[in-house]
């Protein structure tokens, strides 16, 4: 009986890709390869500073030299200090001085604009959106020019009608209203744009069956209008919010944040701490900002949604 030799077995070969398949692979991944800068940026300038200045909030730095962690105490300093706090209050006093006149008056702007038949209707559009894109020094300029006390435009107007000076940009009472109505100016037009797209992109066929049901101009405003802009209103707050809370360079070039800290807004309080090389202050400082203006943002959106969503 002879015994049969075995035969080693043959290594096993990969089986051929299906024809196809490394082109249905690029084509997978090139979306990827095309989106792939914007990641690469956002991590290098967004994500990896958000990182650093969160974890430098918690430690005391001065720009050089090892950073010494401290835990919560440059938190706790600003949250016991009164001229945070005061900061903020400024920053709440400019709120209520600018949102809700710019959310009004830049809502009745856009309905005359969208519905009035105005002559060189386009002229007044490049007018109001013209401040918004002068340069913002540019401007502050004028204004200290403007309301200065002795030789200023506004006080010689009010002497003209026999009103009294007024010290504009030097008096806690004016100081504030004086740098609200800077900012809108600059920026009303670029309310009136938002608002005047949601106004054109509501149907004209709602207000024609609303006409025909009887329903008079300011009833068709109330029912009509206002629930169909709500986005856009609810989006102006949060810029605006936000924008106001951040102010910095109306007080910074105007009035240095005087006069006795009246104008020292968040954005210019947080600046103050830079410049004194407190970086981890500055750096809690930024994300109690952050903090404030999300709860506040959230706050805007909520009231002003509608019942459905």
């Amino acid at each position: 009986m002879t015994h049969a030799t075995l035969a080693a077995p043959r290594p096993r070969t990969a089986a051929p890709a299906p024809p196809g398949t490394r082109r249905r692979r690029r084509l997978f991944l090139t979306p990827y390869v095309f989106v792939a800068p914007f990641y690469v940026v956002f991590a290098a300038f967004g994500l990896y500073p958000l990182v650093f200045a969160l974890q430098l909030s918690f430690t005391n730095w001065k720009g050089a030299g090892e950073a010494r962690f401290v835990g919560l105490d440059n938190y706790t300093y600003l949250l016991t200090s009164e001229e945070f706090w005061s900061s903020l209050a400024n920053s709440g006093v400019m709120w209520l001085l600018i949102v809700p006149v710019q959310i009004v008056g830049g809502l009745a702007v856009a309905v005359l604009l969208a519905n009035a038949r105005l002559r060189l209707r386009g002229m007044f559009r490049v007018a109001f959106i013209a401040p918004f894109v002068t340069p913002l020094v540019a401007m502050a300029q004028v204004w200290i020019v403007a309301f200065d006390k002795d030789y200023g435009l506004v006080n010689h107007l009010l002497h003209l009608v026999g009103l009294p000076d007024v010290d504009w940009l030097t008096s806690t009472a004016w100081a504030k209203p004086t740098l609200a109505l800077l900012f809108l100016w600059k920026t009303t037009g670029f309310a009136i744009i938002v608002l005047l797209a949601g106004l054109q992109s509501v149907p004209g066929d709602v207000y024609e069956a609303a006409a025909l049901d009887g329903a008079s101009r300011l009833r068709q405003f109330w029912s009509l209008t206002l629930p169909l802009v709500r986005r856009s209103i609810a989006f102006l707050v949060v810029v605006q919010t936000l924008a106001v809370f951040q102010m910095f360079a109306e007080p910074f070039v105007v009035t240095k944040g005087g006069p006795y800290g009246s104008t020292t807004t968040g954005g210019l309080y947080l600046y103050n701490h830079i410049t004194a090389s407190d970086l981890g202050t500055g750096a809690a400082n930024s994300f109690l900002l952050v903090l404030l203006v999300f709860a506040l943002s959230l706050l805007s959106v909520r009231l002003l949604r509608s019942r459905d969503e």
